[in-house]
């Protein structure tokens, strides 16, 4: 079942650390595996929102990353007792602890103007942080993994936290593939990231029996890849893709989009898309198909 762990029990991940240190940057990559995210929960109602997990509405998450930190008054208190409560049902939570110097802290605080949680206690900026360290002690002291975050890019936490928290590691990616029919003559879409031209090839629209139809018809992806040349630039498409994708998904991407376009984007165009997600589907990469121009070509 989605957001359980092989033994049955619910995947549970705590984000906390220090403030300005990268926790909602670091909830928004939980998001993207497909993780429920909760930010600023006060701690003592991390119970309920895990018991929440287990309706079959949530079986689509991965599972829960809930983030928590000093805006809760008294999460000092409340943290350490809600993670025995957890243990208590069964749930081995995974603790997220991000820190960094507090130079580089006191640097975030001046770019963002924001004001740090602890101010409000009458401390200014650096006195605040200190006191932060130190009151977080503990809970960075039980931490399954601590991220400095200091000299990192938002690229390199997002590739940390993938390496870590991915679902099914070892047989799903998580970058999600989509690729996009469309016509030429109707306008390339603006959220491509690689544009693929399908011009060239023998274009099914001179069928007269073929031209209602679409490459969603097996007889138009039949003729398309009849052709030599089809079948060719398929292979080497898959091949090209095949070394990319994993090394896009090494530097840390999540989402790729791949044009193919046609002159209508009816016929090759949406035989060729729907060959490659089928291919890449298989690999285990998450792909989905936007068939752009399929009504107008």
């Amino acid at each position: 079942m989605a957001g359980q762990h092989s033994d049955g029990t619910i995947r549970v991940s705590i984000v906390t650390g220090l403030s300005g240190a990268g926790k909602s940057t670091a909830l928004r990559v939980f998001e993207d595996l497909q993780f429920f995210t909760v930010d600023g929960l006060p701690a003592g109602l991390a119970g309920q929102m895990v018991s929440m997990m287990e309706q079959p509405s949530m079986s689509h998450f991965t599972g829960i990353a809930l983030g928590m930190d000093m805006r809760q008054s008294d999460f000092q208190e409340e943290i350490l007792p809600a993670l025995d409560a957890l243990a208590q049902k069964g749930i081995r939570p995974e603790l997220l602890f991000v820190t960094a110097d507090v130079s580089v802290l006191i640097r975030r605080y001046a770019q963002t103007r924001r004001p740090h949680p602890l101010e409000k206690e009458g401390m200014g900026l650096e006195a605040s942080i200190l006191a932060e360290q130190e009151r977080l002690m503990p809970i960075k002291a039980q931490a399954d993994l601590v991220l400095d975050t200091s000299h990192y890019s938002i690229h390199d936490l997002r590739r940390r936290i993938q390496r870590r928290f991915s679902p099914g590691r070892d047989a799903l990616h998580s970058l999600r593939v989509t690729f996009i029919s469309f016509g030429f003559k109707y306008g390339v879409p603006k959220e491509a990231d690689m544009v693929l031209d399908l011009r060239f090839l023998q274009n099914p629209y001179f069928e007269e029996s073929l031209r209602p139809l679409s490459g969603l018809d097996e007889a138009v992806s039949s003729y398309v890849f009849a052709n030599p040349v089809s079948r060719e630039y398929r292979t080497r498409l898959c091949d090209l893709f095949s070394f990319l994708l994993p090394q896009m998904e090494a530097e840390g991407r999540y989402r790729l989009a791949v044009a193919l376009g046609c002159t209508g984007g009816r016929h090759r165009s949406v035989a060729f898309a729907e060959a490659l997600a089928q291919y890449f589907r298989q690999q285990g990469y998450r792909t989905s198909l936007d068939h752009r121009h399929l009504e107008l070509g």
